[in-house]
């Protein structure tokens, strides 16, 4: 099942916490994409506020070659890479969302980065549509 928001695309599936994150990477592989960062959401708040909450990574996705080119076009764009894909843990499955990448180009304003951006999304939709299958 698919869902957006004006910023993010989530779909659901019916697989274990695990399995969703370690398919997600693999998808993101696929595409191009590597991951940089990961910050456990889950594991930090309840570390460092005692927080309980479902399984919850974020990935920081990048393209090397993507980014390179957002960044010839406008150094600054760094504030807003890498592209984020959330995983989650839910009853009966798991939660995946992406940023949606023209926001991007929304954002700046540069028009030049529209086609950066919109082969950026065509590749993390490619990705949902990988994992929804």
């Amino acid at each position: 099942m698919a869902e957006a928001t004006p910023y993010e695309r989530t779909i659901t599936v019916d697989l274990p916490y695990a399995e969703a994150v370690s398919r997600t990477r693999e998808a993101l592989a696929d595409q191009g994409f590597g991951v940089i960062t990961e910050i456990d959401v889950q594991a930090t708040l309840r570390e460092k506020r005692g927080v309980a909450m479902e399984p919850y990574v974020i990935l920081g996705a990048c393209n090397p070659e993507l980014a390179h080119r957002a960044l010839d076009i406008d150094r600054t764009i760094g504030v807003l890479l890498p592209c984020n894909v959330v995983v989650s843990g839910r009853e009966g499955g798991s939660k995946i969302q992406i940023l949606d990448p023209l926001l991007m180009a929304t954002v700046t304003g540069r028009e030049e980065l529209q086609p950066v951006a919109q082969e950026a999304a065509r590749r993390l939709t490619a990705v949902l549509d990988e994992l929804a299958g």
